[in-house]
């Protein structure tokens, strides 16, 4: 197996080479973290054979603990969908994913604090709106809400996904509310909703919208049930960082292959990303 330290260690310097005006802190700081995980140069216990007749000692490499590190997040992965399974509440469950168009990509990885924030802020805006004006919400509701920066081919595809129980919570009369049918709220209203905010805060924070935006955005909204899939689904990705070690095929003359599996055929597919610059 491929350890994911190793493909950092051997194109970081030429990654941050060619976007030394684009990486983020915390991104450069989380390369570095697993750039030692379990590497013989990075921090080491000391680990001795507890048979006194032995006595071996050897010095054992550290994981790094990064959370999106492959190789260390899987206990945090399954105490944070534990966690959510246990705050599920008795009412239906919706897949919300609100994706930002392929115009906005190149804002959006130059302004990466500012448009995420903006994303998160206005995602909670149009939910809130459809919520109070809904006749059998018409409250508040809650929602748990995760930014992915991804696609699973690993293209950079921000988008945002909400696990939302159709219910909610009068803010008058404090009474609990349900929605008992299977549709929460019109897709096609959504993405003009969440265009129109998105749009709108782009601008006042001086940034410049695209001259061929999209005139209709996407916006998926999905009955999930209970919601313990989604819920898994979205923790899965959550703590494993963006790939699986399993998944990292080959790192040969400056290219790495790595599968991923497709959304649309559920086959695996392979995919080859040149490391030079």
């Amino acid at each position: 197996m491929i350890l994911f330290s190793s493909i950092i260690n051997e194109f970081k310097d030429r990654f941050f080479d060619r976007y030394k005006d684009y990486v983020l802190p915390s991104l450069k700081k989380a390369l570095q973290n697993m750039a030692q995980c379990r590497q013989e140069h990075g921090p080491q216990m000391l680990a001795q054979c507890t048979d006194h007749s032995c006595g071996k000692q050897i010095y054992i490499p550290h994981s790094c603990g990064h959370r999106n590190c492959p190789h260390c997040q899987n206990h945090e992965n399954q105490q944070w969908i534990e966690n959510q399974l246990n705050k599920r509440l008795p009412a239906k469950y919706y897949l919300i994913t609100f994706t930002l168009p392929g115009q906005f990509r190149d804002l959006a990885w130059k302004n990466q604090t500012t448009i995420y924030s903006l994303m998160f802020a206005c995602v909670q805006d149009v939910l809130k709106i459809f919520t109070k004006k809904d006749k059998r919400l018409s409250g508040a509701a809650g929602s748990t809400t995760i930014l992915h920066t991804h696609s699973r081919a690993l293209d950079y595809h921000p988008h945002i996904h909400v696990v939302m129980p159709g219910a909610s919570i009068n803010t008058k009369t404090r009474l609990w509310q349900v929605k008992s049918s299977g549709y929460l709220f019109s897709h096609k209203a959504l993405a003009k909703v969440f265009r129109a905010k998105t749009l709108q805060a782009i601008v006042d924070h001086g940034l410049r919208v695209p001259e061929d935006c999209p005139k209709q955005w996407v916006v998926h909204c999905k009955y999930v049930g209970n919601g313990d899939k989604a819920i898994i689904y979205l923790g899965r990705y959550l703590y494993r960082g963006v790939i699986r070690e399993q998944d990292i095929l080959q790192c040969e003359n400056g290219m790495v292959t790595f599968r991923y599996l497709h959304a649309k055929t559920g086959q695996q597919s392979p995919v080859r990303y040149a490391g030079r610059s």
